[in-house]
């Protein structure tokens, strides 16, 4: 008999993964897992994709996540990724975008957990790695990480800072000591006090959020790099002005999902919403169908643009190097956040990369902890320059 804490743990990776499922379906999972039995593990696999998949888009999903949770019945130690299978070497072929999201989905979960959170133990508490731990885990790449560096590093996460500067509105309200003196307010005072100005009120410019274009590359050499960014960008800009776009082979606004109040239901939002995730890059069509249409999102000579690729384009670099030059025209900074910098020798030299080298107004890392703590300086230093 399959345990229901095992089919719990294989409904929890599957929506991990961006298949939705809820409640009454993992019922289902258990109703027909006991009328189809586990000598077939064919029969299992069909009756199990019946009841909880939905979407033909989700099949290949499922079929990745099935393969890989029962890969060793009975072995709990085999359900998760160890971390020489989540990253593959180089002579094996690069893994699918179905393989990859099981992969995720499969890199963070323990299997015999309840439904619903259970308090933290000991070992998932960040403030309980050791000090040479958290040193490796803030240099670990993204997509090294082990299924223990994945639990760390979501917790991390959440209080990693991204303190941007603010600018000067255009508004202007009632300060203490301030450039302009406010004559109405002062006008209004004297009338109050047989005409003697008692005090000299004063207006001073608001300070105001950093607006920000966030431009997110889900194609399949970023499809990692994209989910830890996803997850990071929506906690640490809840406060700023923000519209976010993912783009592979076509562009998607992803600003409805960034405002779910949960990071995982926005997770499972986009997975809902991207339909080219794990796909090519045509970052020239991408941008210039941003310019097109939705120029309102574009909040002026303020916004500061954040371009999250590894620039590996297959579209036309002319075509790019127009769209990012009209970007800029309409916007404050563009930068380009690339995880390729982590390699000591890399240059952009291949076509796409080396027109957005040549375009953009600064290029930051963003591969891991240390990058993304490092983000706000960066920013700052390139905006106030």
């Amino acid at each position: 008999m399959l345990a229901l804490e095992n089919l719990a743990a294989f409904a929890r990776a599957l929506q991990r993964a961006g298949v939705p499922i809820d409640s009454a379906r993992v019922a289902l999972a258990a109703q027909a897992a006991v009328q189809v039995g586990v000598t077939r593990k064919e029969d299992l696999r069909f009756a199990l994709e019946a009841v909880l998949v939905s979407r033909p888009q989700d099949r290949a999903v499922f079929d990745a996540v099935f393969d890989a949770f029962f890969r060793a019945p009975g072995d709990a130690s085999a359900l998760s990724l160890a971390p020489e299978e989540a990253s593959p070497a180089r002579d094996q072929p690069e893994p699918s975008a179905a393989q990859r999201r099981a992969q995720e989905a499969l890199a963070t979960p323990a299997v015999a957990q309840p439904l619903h959170d259970t308090a933290d133990t000991p070992d998932d508490d960040p403030l309980a790695l050791r000090a040479s731990a958290y040193a490796r885990l803030r240099q670990a790449d993204f997509r090294s990480l082990s299924a223990q560096d994945v639990r760390h590093m979501q917790r991390l996460l959440r209080d990693v800072p991204l303190d941007l500067p603010q600018l000067r509105g255009r508004r202007v309200a009632a300060s203490a000591q301030g450039t302009r003196l406010d004559w109405a307010r002062a006008m209004q005072w004297a009338a109050r006090h047989d005409g003697e100005l008692v005090r000299l009120p004063h207006l001073q410019r608001r300070q105001q959020a950093l607006p920000l274009l966030i431009l997110v590359d889900v194609s399949g050499s970023m499809a990692v790099y994209a989910r830890w960014l996803l997850a990071f960008l929506h906690q640490a800009t809840r406060k700023v002005p923000r519209s976010v776009f993912a783009f592979g082979t076509q562009l998607t606004d992803l600003s409805a999902a960034f405002r779910q109040p949960d990071t995982d239901t926005m997770l499972e939002t986009v997975n809902r919403t991207v339909t080219d995730y794990g796909s090519g890059t045509r970052l020239g069509d991408a941008l210039h169908g941003l310019l097109t249409q939705h120029a309102r999102q574009l909040v002026g000579r303020r916004t500061v643009v954040l371009l999250i690729s590894d620039g590996l384009d297959t579209g036309e670099p002319e075509v790019l190097e127009v769209a990012l030059r009209q970007l800029k025209r309409r916007t404050r900074r563009v930068l380009w956040l690339n995880p390729l910098l982590r390699f000591a020798g890399y240059t952009p030299s291949a076509r796409g990369p080396e027109v957005l080298n040549r375009c953009v107004d600064g290029v930051l890392p963003i591969h891991n902890l240390n990058s993304l703590e490092d983000l706000a300086h960066a920013v700052a230093q390139v905006v106030q320059h």
